[in-house]
């Protein structure tokens, strides 16, 4: 089976909604992110797509894991993705291979969402939220 390897981003908003984009000529709305260049550490990778995909200088908060899932978009691949929560700097806007950006709510079930979104990303963020709102 083949790898892909990305690097993703979790973007929160005031609201606790999820920044998610899909590129263009897909069908899933993901998290901002890409893959490695050779070489190149995931946390670099991490902040160049965020700065090419929604214009946004980002900071680092927390490594959130390693995670292994199906891909959104290529069939027979398993996407290696390492996760990290991110502030922006300012509002994102729609740039590079973007064709179209949101915020979705954590319980989401109309928007067609990456495997590594629903499985990992989504329930990450509930548990984060509950036990950062508990401390």
């Amino acid at each position: 089976m083949k790898v892909i390897t990305v690097a993703a981003a979790i973007i929160l908003n005031e609201q606790h909604q999820l920044l998610v984009v899909r590129k263009q000529n897909t069908s899933c709305f993901m998290q901002v992110g890409g893959k490695l260049e050779l070489n190149e550490p995931p946390e670099h990778t991490m902040l160049r797509e965020i700065q090419e995909e929604i214009g946004c200088q980002a900071s680092i908060e927390q490594f959130v894991g390693r995670f292994e899932t199906a891909t959104a978009n290529e069939p027979d691949h398993l996407l290696v993705s390492y996760v990290y929560r991110v502030t922006l700097d300012h509002a994102p806007k729609i740039d590079a291979e973007i064709a179209e950006m949101k915020w979705v709510d954590l319980d989401d079930q109309q928007t067609k969402l990456a495997p590594l979104t629903t499985e990992i990303v989504m329930p990450w963020v509930k548990q984060f939220l509950t036990e950062s709102s508990i401390s």
